[in-house]
């Protein structure tokens, strides 16, 4: 069964990214009863409640409240980090290395790994062993940290990978980060609880501003003394918050109102992708969860065409990325099929030698299939 209940959202339209989802009434109601206490001084009793939920349902010691997913990651790996030399090894495409700003290299001193997954869509121990970096040769910067980030472009990496690599970390004091923007969307596809995935990192980041849809923010789950340490460096960065209740508040109702409903946008997209494979459209990757990213070449589709089209149909793409989310409307997955037809029929027709006029902004390639922003 699809979400039964029809989007008003203004992001009922919106494929470029589930960070356009809008707060619910029920959200609005929260932030306007919220508490008012201090945060910097831990005295909001509704943003206390928001992290130890939030604890409860990792299996983690303590948890906090982060203004945006990128803090949760870049202070998450810094509190492993002390002295470089040091790296961090990730997968090329991870959130963490390529779409925040150079976080790793200005704020912790890190050199970054970069890692090709030889299976082409998640990394596996294989990976991490080939590229990690032992012994004390003064010639390199020694793997501190391995970031593995759960989904990756939608897709899943398995739990059994996870603990694989896990453990092979711990044997060669490494820690572990999770960047869990969506690790939501993975437990809500597997089942597998939130405890069951982090039982297996020494900090995860989860973002509650996109697939959850709450305004503003994400959390860190760790031990307490990192989240002792990670509450320091947050008010370093700027972000010590005073009144957090109004942030905090909606954060709670997005747990209890929109993580139940991922499950429903899981289904709309395995129908999505059924019924692109009925005109010819192939994945990129598997879809896994709530992403559906395009392979031009493959389905013979212009992408420049396709975004005029988009235009036309009244729905909202940036790049081969189609991201759903619990707004988006059954409505504007039949007009973005509409558009994506059209695009197909209109491309067969072009001259070989037709170069599309990309719209502003442009559209993106494999390279950015985790592009957040």
């Amino acid at each position: 069964m699809l979400n039964p209940k029809a989007s008003t959202s203004p992001a009922a339209n919106e494929f470029r990214s589930d960070t356009f989802t809008t707060p619910t009434p029920s959200m609005l109601a929260a932030m306007a009863t919220a508490s008012f206490g201090d945060d910097v001084y831990q005295e909001d009793h509704i943003t206390t409640k928001f992290q130890k939920e939030i604890a409860r349902l990792t299996g983690m010691q303590d948890a906090l409240f982060m203004l945006s997913g990128t803090m949760g990651n870049q202070i998450g790996v810094r509190v492993h980090l002390h002295q470089p030399p040091h790296s961090v090894l990730c997968d090329y495409r991870a959130h963490v290395y390529a779409e925040e700003g150079s976080g790793l290299a200005v704020l912790s001193q890190a050199m970054v790994t970069p890692v090709h997954p030889a299976n082409g869509i998640y990394l596996t121990l294989d990976d991490v062993k080939r590229w990690t970096v032992l012994g004390e040769d003064i010639h390199t910067a020694p793997t501190k940290v391995i970031s593995l980030e759960v989904t990756i472009g939608g897709v899943l990496t398995p739990l059994e990978e996870i603990r694989k690599i896990s453990e092979f970390a711990n044997a060669h004091d490494i820690k572990v980060h999770c960047d869990g923007a969506r690790l939501w969307n993975a437990s809500a596809a597997t089942r597998h609880s939130l405890e069951d995935y982090c039982q297996y990192f020494d900090t995860v980041s989860m973002c509650i501003s996109k697939g959850l849809g709450a305004p503003v923010g994400g959390v860190l789950a760790s031990t307490e003394s990192n989240i002792k340490r990670a509450r320091w460096l947050r008010k370093q960065l700027g972000g010590g918050i005073r009144q957090a209740g109004v942030l905090t508040a909606p954060a709670l109702v997005a747990l209890e109102e929109v993580w139940p409903t991922m499950k429903y946008t899981h289904e709309k997209t395995k129908k999505l992708e059924k019924d692109l494979a009925a005109i010819g459209i192939v994945p990129q990757i598997p879809v896994d969860t709530n992403f559906f990213f395009i392979d031009a070449k493959k389905s013979n589709i212009d992408m420049g065409v396709l975004l005029e089209q988009c235009g036309k149909f009244n729905v909202k793409l940036m790049d081969e990325r189609i991201a759903l989310h619990h707004q988006i409307s059954d409505d504007a997955i039949e007009n973005l099929k509409a558009a994506i037809a059209e695009a197909v029929r209109i491309t067969k027709a072009l001259p070989q030698d037709y170069v599309s006029k990309v719209p502003p902004g442009g559209y993106g390639s494999t390279s950015k299939m985790n592009e957040y922003s």
